[in-house]
């Protein structure tokens, strides 16, 4: 579906007379192609190779899972599908502008019934999915087997039932004990187990080729085998495929004799009837338990089946076979503990509703609700940490795993604190200490050191002091924990006697909680644009169009901001230690409740203040409502009651949001016309109709805390399986599809991250939760933000950059964008509580914040670089700023170049004598006298520039130049002059090699040659010429002295002598007099003369001939005609690179001419130069220094190109500047819930098709640009950072 883009925010064109003065950087970019037919082309960027980028590394591992069809493209349609739009349309342009409205018009009009699957996917389904069921038993292989292939399959299914039935048929029958039968029954299963892994690594040791069956059909290449026996090499191969390590060989054949040992003590007929006391459901459990352990056990030892809870997207350590095995080993671990401990109600009725459910897990391992070992593992760690140890979700997997760590030992040792009032001063700074950033303490340790070492030297603090533990940080940090020590130690004592009451205390503090609580939520709710995402704000500014203006007003909402933060930071958590040092339970020691219940509430008021603070109250308000025996107080502590509130506070939410989510993509499937499809009445009746069932799986969902999968993005709903905050296995911001349009990202981060540390602790972002996420938008730039961990008082958070392409998906979702933060921030009369008219999309627009970034325009040159006059005025300018640039080098060079020549100084004349043709390192076949005057230009046709693929003819000449060598370079067919010794040395082959680029060279008649470079003896007249002097290497050239000398007159003598005047290299006071004497220096200017013109003919000639369109944009780009001049300058890195300055900066004279008026005087002119040396890049945008100019945060970029699909030249202009970024919040819960559909289709339907329908555009659940977001392989973000810390302070 392709929707129009987003109209540009800001166009170049703009008029403009004469200026008198250069005008500042920011003015001049905007208004840079004023007049003329000057048309704006784009916003966006070129296409990225983001998507292709990430698909090529999906493209592996979806093959690997099974996917054989073409690779995935990782966007939603083709590459003809993506286009921009211009708000200004001239005849140049208007086919253009037809045929994109023409192509609008027809993929708008696309039925949404998009196919969910393509044929060969539905049937690759239909036969990975009863896989998947029966844990790896292949009965449904697509093409005609022998029998002996499913009979051997259905035998090893269920040869450990045959095991454990001899184990279960021993004890019934009163011959072993049960332990005994279980244990005959697991060392059968491992000798069997064993038997069957070396069979397979005997059958991949035999060298049988398997030979495959010549059909036309895909899936037949892919699968058919011929099988030549039933107990052949190539069928056991094909049965058992074996493991990749010869550990998980042994390993998995002793698990599984475990399993078969203690499943058939978990299922012995006795032991299920003294359960439940019925004979047919011990019938019952045991046949179709048997089955879940001949599932379970076939997927470890024989061939494991593709799960559909998939984590890894890689299976490297062959972790996928513990997945059945583990849970199994979960639910006689269960029944363990009922034996062991028989007079335990609670535990028989768990250990009855266990046996149920354990033969419905084959149908829980099919719709993947139960996660992977590895997911399970970090899911635990992350919900263990946050509720039963106040801590946070970590920003990688081993800080997780350090601080769960340090967190669990917390408990343990406050049990072991003989006095009550150690417990509490323990747990007071412990908590303290581990809410903070463990990785900035240990970062200001080292540089303490370090400074210490170095003499209190600044050096020792390198780097962004954003990423550091900061002074003012230590001392807040110092200061709030001696008060809360010194506080919660005093309080406590202050209970001790018997005289006091504790409750009323305590009662009063929690009366001051509750006012802090309402204060708080009134504060935070100002500083957003919407009041609870629904109304208004009417404290927020109206006019958020200029910045300046916004800020101003905003000052006014951050000094509100700043009282929140005191009060946040300072002043409750100090009234939780105090609610907290007053409870009465921890007068009780060696209680195992308290001592987690504590700990955990110590820790919850520093780790997350604002959550602690609404636990705390609703604790202190049922507290004082509630009868003081009811059960409530009588049943747990006060640790334990903040416990299962804070259990209730994050899964209350949850559910909410589970539930917006659910609805929002039951409403958008039938009222979204794009998104109806032909079963979406049939899907919305069930729906209805089942209702509650649907509630149920939310409610599931939302106790297991895992994502609610929308299968397809459909409204068909499943339980995800549990995993980590995150979502994805790999570190954080270690992939990303990087391309040209990374840069950007890379430089807004560092500033976006310091207005986020403003809004964040303003509250303009809301409650920071880890697992929250926002959604920035900019120009056609998209960010997203994940919120990683959080702390005291800090917050981590992980940005991505989207792809600047606008596909047609891309396009339409971030339109809806714009239009979404358009009706928030810029209407222009602004109701006072006004609704929030986009209410139903999962983005909620919360605040803009004003970040230093580029700015990104672009626009045509028709008019300007097709002027005659400008381009007859190009060729005089360009003789100026050659002047200016080399004067500006040799005035600049280091002092090392003025004490060569210090003896020279007390002469009062020096001789320069320029070389003549025999020592000129050049090529002495070329220069020719009559060929640089229409060869050259001959060189430059119009046809050649104008040709369908400009762009790659001159990349192919930019390579040979690049490539060539410094030294001179025989022509083929001529003398070669060169030494018999040279081809001793390395040179020899080098030149071997260039002399076979240089083919095609003209042949030069040698005996028309004129003396090349040889004029009259030059003297400096002026002592302090030297200061300016040009190098000796570039006073010799391959451009005859005639030809010079006829072109000098075209040298500017006035501009010369003006430019030596405004120089600021010398500091005496003389300075004006020596400038005028080595003004009047004839030698010097002779000099200047004779290089200036050199490299003035070497690109033109000296025909008054007007340059064409095609022949300046080929030398702005590197590409010089061919001549001896080019290979002169080849060998003069320096003087190249100047030679290409001064064009290029011509080129922006040029046309800033044309936008601005012509210049007046040379003061003017020279005002222009030194803007483009100071706050300007002119360049190529595939260049580095392009790229390293955006990060060094240069004023201002410029860049010429060629627009092949219109024939037009264009230009591109980035400014540096201070605008307003929109941030949103989206629905956390439809992210991770599609996140977990892209990670099931993917992954396990491997449908990898680019057009497929959960990754068209859906505006209300911006789902394409959710996917782009995804980690890779699975999404393509083109930036993605590391955890960045953010103090909140």
């Amino acid at each position: 579906m392709l929707e129009k883009s987003s109209p540009t925010p800001q166009n170049l064109g703009g008029g403009g007379g004469a200026s008198r003065t250069a005008p500042p950087p920011s003015a001049r970019a905007h208004c840079l192609l004023g007049g003329a037919s000057a048309v704006d082309v784009s916003h966006g960027n070129q296409s990225s190779p983001g998507g292709p980028g990430s698909a090529t590394a999906a493209a592996t591992i979806l093959r690997r899972a099974g996917a054989l069809n073409r690779p995935p493209q990782g966007r939603c349609g083709p590459e003809t599908a993506s286009c921009r739009l211009s708000p200004r349309v001239t005849p140049d342009t208007a086919g253009y502008e037809k045929d994109v409205t023409f192509w609008i018009i027809l993929m708008g009009s696309m039925s949404p019934d998009v196919p969910l699957l393509n044929d060969y996917k539905q049937d690759f389904l239909l036969k990975r999915f009863p896989q998947t069921v029966l844990g790896g038993l292949r009965l449904k292989l697509g093409y005609c087997a022998p029998p002996y292939i499913y009979v051997n399959q259905i035998v090893l299914f269920l040869m450990p039932w045959a095991l454990g039935g001899t184990g279960t048929l021993l004890y019934q029958l009163d011959i072993l004990r049960d332990y005994w039968a279980a244990s005959l029954s697991g060392g059968l299963m491992v000798i069997t187990a064993s038997v069957i892994q070396l069979t397979s690594v005997y059958a991949k040791s035999k060298s049988v080729v398997v030979k495959r069956m010549i059909t036309r059909d895909i899936l037949a290449e892919e699968d058919e085998h011929e099988f030549t026996s039933c107990a052949g090499a190539e069928t056991v191969k094909f049965l058992i495929p074996g493991k990749k390590y010869v550990a998980n060989t042994v390993f998995h054949s002793v698990l599984a004799g475990l399993v078969c040992g203690l499943g058939t003590w978990y299922l012995l007929p006795n032991r299920v009837t003294l359960l439940y006391g019925s004979l047919g459901a011990t019938a019952a459990l045991f046949v179709f338990g048997w089955i879940t352990l001949c599932i379970g056990e076939y997927s470890l030892i024989v061939n494991t089946a593709t799960e559909t809870a998939t984590f890894q997207t890689q299976d490297t350590y062959e972790i996928t076979p513990l997945l059945r095995p583990l849970y199994i080993f979960f639910f006689v671990s269960v029944d363990l503990a009922h034996r062991f401990m028989v007079n335990t109600p609670a535990l028989e009725q768990m250990n009855q509703i266990l046996h149920v459910l354990f033969v419905l897990l084959p149908f829980l391992w099919a719709l993947g609700t139960l996660p992977p070992p590895d997911a399970l593992f970090f899911w635990a760690m992350e919900q263990v940490l946050e509720f039963g140890l106040g801590g946070s979700s970590m920003s990688t997997h081993l800080r997780l795993l350090v601080m769960f760590i340090l967190s669990a030992v917390t408990p343990v040792v406050s049990y072991f604190i003989p006095s009550t009032i150690g417990v509490v001063l323990f747990m007071t700074g412990l908590g303290f200490l581990l809410s903070l950033n463990l990785s900035d303490m240990t970062l200001a340790f080292r540089h303490g050191v370090a400074r210490h070492r170095v003499g209190n030297s600044s050096e020792a603090f390198p780097g962004n002091s954003g990423h550091q533990f900061r002074r003012k940080e230590c001392l807040l940090c110092v200061t709030v924990l001696g008060v809360a020590l010194l506080e919660a130690g005093l309080l406590h004592h202050y209970t001790s006697s018997a005289h006091v009451s504790r409750s009323s205390s305590q009662s009063v503090v929690g009366y001051v909680l509750m006012a802090l609580l309402s204060v708080l939520w009134i504060l935070r709710e100002t500083q957003s644009i919407y009041i609870f995402g629904i109304f208004r704000n009417p404290f927020y500014p109206k006019d958020v169009q200029a910045v300046s203006v916004f800020f101003e007003k905003q000052s006014r909402l951050l000094k509100i901001g700043v009282l929140r933060w005191i009060l946040l930071t300072v002043v409750a958590p100090l009234a939780m230690v105090a609610f907290l040092a007053l409870d009465s339970s921890l007068h009780v020691l060696h209680s195992v409740s308290v001592s987690i219940g504590f700990t955990r509430a110590f820790r919850t008021v520093w780790q997350n203040t604002e959550n602690a603070l609404l636990e705390t109250v609703v604790v202190s308000a049922v507290h004082m409502v509630s009868h003081t025996d009811s059960w409530w107080n009588r049943s747990f502590d006060t640790g334990i009651r903040l416990l299962l509130i804070g259990i209730l506070r994050d899964r209350v939410p949850q559910f909410i949001t589970k539930l917006q989510f659910a609805m929002t993509v039951l409403l958008a499937s039938w009222a979204e016309k794009k998104q109806h499809r032909k079963t979406t009445t049939t899907l919305c009746v069930l729906n209805t109709v089942f209702a509650p069932f649907v509630l149920v799986i939310v409610v599931f969902s939302t106790l297991l805390s895992s994502p609610l999968l929308p299968l397809f993005t459909l409204p068909v709903f499943l339980v995800g399986f549990p995993r980590p905050v995150q979502s994805w296995p790999g570190a954080v911001g270690t992939t990303a599809c990087v391309c040209a349009d990374t840069v950007f990202y890379q430089q807004m981060v560092p500033r976006l991250t310091a207005a986020l540390q403003t809004a964040m602790a303003a509250g303009s972002l809301g409650l920071l939760l880890p697992g929250s996420h926002y959604l920035g938008r900019f120009e056609d730039r998209l960010i997203w933000i994940m919120v990683l961990e959080h702390g005291y008082p800090y917050c981590c958070i992980n940005v991505k950059g989207l792809e600047l392409q606008e596909t047609s998906c891309h396009a339409a979702e971030a339109q809806r964008v714009d239009e979404v933060f358009e009706s928030a921030f810029q209407l222009e009369h602004p109701q006072i509580c006004s609704l929030n008219e986009h209410l139903g999309n999962v983005l909620t627009p919360c605040t803009a914040l004003p970040v230093k970034l580029y700015s990104d325009a672009r626009s045509v040159l028709s008019g300007i670089i097709d002027s005659h006059e400008n381009l007859k005025e190009f060729k005089e300018d360009l003789v100026k700023v050659l002047v200016w640039v080399l004067i500006q080098y040799c005035s600049k060079r280091p002092s090392t170049q003025e004490n060569n020549h210090k003896t020279e100084n007390n002469r009062e004349a020096s001789g320069v004598v320029l070389p003549a043709l025999n020592t000129s390192p050049c090529l002495r076949s070329l220069g020719d006298s009559d060929s640089l005057n229409s060869d050259t230009l001959h060189d430059w046709s119009d046809d050649s520039i104008f040709d369908d693929e400009p762009s790659i003819k001159n990349r192919r000449e930019k390579v040979q130049f690049k490539d060539l060598p410094s030294t001179s370079l025989p022509i083929p067919g001529s003398v070669d002059s060169q030494s018999a010794d040279d081809y001793s040395t390395n040179t020899g082959p080098k030149n071997d090699l260039y002399r076979t680029v240089l083919l095609g060279f003209p042949a030069v008649d040698k005996g028309h040659q004129e003396n090349l470079a040889c004029i009259p003896l030059v003297e400096l007249s002026c002592s302090q010429s030297h200061l300016l002097r040009l190098p000796e290497e570039w006073r010799s050239n391959c451009i005859p002295y005639s030809r010079i000398m006829e072109a000098s007159p075209l040298f500017p003598e006035d501009w010369y002598q003006f430019v030596l005047r405004q120089l600021e290299c010398f500091h005496s006071e003389e300075k004006s007099s020596v400038l005028e004497e080595i003004a009047k220096d004839k030698g010097l200017k002779t000099l200047y003369v004779h290089t200036v013109m050199a490299c003035y003919i070497g690109l033109f000639g000296i025909d008054d001939m007007v340059p064409s369109p095609g022949q300046i944009v080929r030398v702005y780009n590197g590409g010089l005609p061919c001549s001896g001049t080019l290979d002169w300058l080849l060998e003069k890195p320096e003087l190249f690179q100047l030679v290409r300055k001064a064009f290029r900066y011509t080129l922006k004279l040029m046309v800033d001419k044309a936008s601005l008026g012509p210049i007046e005087d040379f003061k003017e002119l020279t005002s222009y130069l030194q803007e483009y040396e100071r706050d300007w890049y002119i360049g190529l945008v595939s260049e580095e220094q392009w790229k390293e100019a955006i990060l060094e945060e240069k004023p201002c970029l410029f860049s010429l190109g060629y627009e092949s699909t219109m024939g037009v030249y264009t230009a591109r202009v980035l400014v540096l500047q201070e605008l307003l970024v929109h941030i949103g919040k989206l629905n956390a819960e439809a992210v991770r819930g599609q996140w977990a559909n892209l990670s099931w289709e993917l992954l396990y339907a491997t449908n990898d098709d680019e057009e497929r329908y959960s990754i068209q555009a859906h505006p209300l659940l911006l789902r394409n640009l959710t996917v782009q977001a995804a980690d890779p392989p699975l999404g393509y973000p083109i930036f993605s950072s590391k955890p960045l810390p953010i103090h909140l302070c």
